[in-house]
């Protein structure tokens, strides 16, 4: 994405997971994020321009973004397991990128979780695990959440939702029926589609704002 992104690999259950790193080009790393591409049986990928704008609003805050390629995309090896090894893959990638930035007292950056539609569900599962490993994300970003399409876990209250009004794949009235019973607040963009065409600006002036 910019002179600063390199290309690594990591070993996962299935094989070689394949990972794009972007690195902010000045000033201190704040934290890492780890961001989630949608449905890779739908053209879904790291390249994704809502990926890549929520990498984009991330590094200009100092976060190290970590975008990897699910099972089967790109030079990411296996097969499409419906999420159950998706997380696992993720799982890892998480722990790589903790330790791979540390603060200057040695102690782990703020994990920030950024998924887009498929990568919501994933993302839901990974930051349930890590809670419960009592080593919890700072802060998830979902857009796009594929609440009609997958079961979404309980997120915490602070996760910054985003949708489109006219979200045809998955339909806004999904998105706040999940959203309901946790009492969580869901930003609505008015007018944006599943995919936000020509709605990219507002997604990552909302990112800067909320994580500023």
């Amino acid at each position: 994405m910019n002179a600063h992104t390199s290309v690594i690999g990591l070993n996962g259950a299935a094989g070689r997971i394949d990972i794009a790193v972007d690195r902010p080009v000045q000033g201190p790393v704040r934290g890492i994020a780890v961001i989630a591409h949608p449905h890779p049986l739908y053209g879904g990928t790291r390249d994704n321009k809502v990926v890549q704008t929520m990498a984009r609003a991330l590094l200009a805050l100092g976060f190290v973004c970590w975008r990897p390629d699910f099972r089967g995309v790109g030079d990411s090896a296996g097969v499409h397991d419906e999420g159950r090894g998706e997380t696992d893959d993720l799982l890892a990638v998480v722990e790589a990128a903790r330790a791979a930035d540390i603060n200057t007292e040695g102690a782990a950056l703020p994990l920030v979780l950024a998924g887009f539609s498929f990568g919501t569900f994933v993302l839901s599962r990974v930051a349930a695990r890590l809670t419960d490993a009592g080593s919890p994300a700072s802060r998830l970003v979902f857009i796009g959440t594929a609440a009609s399409r997958f079961t979404i876990e309980t997120v915490p209250s602070d996760t910054l939702v985003i949708h489109g009004e006219l979200d045809d794949t998955v339909p806004l009235q999904s998105v706040l029926d999940w959203a309901r019973p946790q009492e969580l607040p869901v930003v609505v963009i008015p007018g944006a589609d599943h995919f936000f065409h020509h709605r990219l600006t507002v997604i990552k002036q909302l990112l800067l704002r909320e994580l500023r």
